[in-house]
């Protein structure tokens, strides 16, 4: 597979809330040891996630329009001065104002705040998926071991109260990956697994981790383990089709891409299918 594919897929967040990016981690094997190593090769950087971007770089860095820097600024006075029992409605307003700026980081810091008001499950639950959805977008590496430990820490408080929730769970694996112990990741996805089978978000980051070792046999494994109860995934269809096609079994690979490309609305998997098509 050509360069520009891996520049394609390479980098992203899961909509599903799985791999997010792992740039400086090489996972050798499910079951063997696994190592960090820097690694600069588009060809062996990460290859796997299911929101693709093409780009991610300015997305913490690049300048705010000033209207939008503006509305941040308005929406920021009001929360700090907002009394106890207005800031969760300004806060969320804000949470989705950095959001749709592409400050996650920020919008993660606010769901904090308003945990220490009310620190009730779902917002600690909120407060996790945020600061996740943030590290998934990171770039610089301290910054997200920073988000990484954040973001377990909020799931671990959710999960502390609630032990079934497991997608918070198996979001939290894929953060160890980028961390010293990448294997705890690969335990808590097999935990999950053990108490629901064909729990798809567990199998997506497997099948992703697997593709990431280069073991697409069990990528495909998985994938076609989630497309038996939900086949209308895309996603999944998506990464099986690249897994069959590195396998060499590129018919196959062209027929699932025909469907992904009759299917996904999202452009950017539009683009990748296409780049896809001309090396399968």
């Amino acid at each position: 597979m050509n360069k520009s594919i891996f520049l394609v897929i390479g980098v992203g967040i899961l909509l599903t809330a799985g791999l997010y990016s792992l740039p400086n981690v090489v996972v050798r094997n499910e079951d063997r040891k696994l190592t960090n190593e820097k690694t600069t090769d588009p060809e062996t950087a990460v290859r796997d996630t299911a929101v693709l971007r093409t780009d991610r770089s300015d997305l913490h860095t690049a300048s705010l329009a000033p209207e939008q820097q503006k509305e941040l600024n308005r929406l920021s006075r009001r929360f700090e001065s907002a009394e106890e029992k207005q800031k969760p409605v300004i806060g969320n307003e804000l949470i989705q104002a950095y959001r749709k700026v592409s400050r996650y980081d920020s919008a993660a810091r606010i769901a904090e705040q308003l945990v220490t008001l009310a620190p009730t499950e779902a917002n600690i639950l909120r407060t996790g998926d945020l600061y996740y959805e943030a590290y998934g977008f990171a770039v610089d590496n301290q910054k997200l071991a920073n988000l990484g430990k954040k973001t377990r820490e909020f799931y671990q408080k959710a999960l502390d109260s609630n032990p079934n929730l497991l997608a918070a769970k198996a979001n939290m694996a894929m953060t160890y990956v980028t961390t010293e112990t990448p294997m705890q990741g690969i335990m808590l996805l097999r935990d999950v697994l053990k108490e629901d089978p064909t729990n798809e978000l567990a199998l997506f980051n497997m099948g992703l981790l697997s593709m990431r070792s280069g073991q697409y046999n069990r990528a495909v494994e998985r994938f076609q383990a989630i497309l038996v109860s939900h086949p209308d995934n895309t996603k999944a269809q998506f990464y099986l089709a690249i897994s069959l096609g590195e396998m060499g079994r590129k018919e196959e690979a062209r027929k699932l891409l025909a469907k992904v490309k009759e299917r996904e609305k999202d452009p950017t998997i539009q683009a990748a299918v296409k780049e896809l098509e001309k090396n399968f």
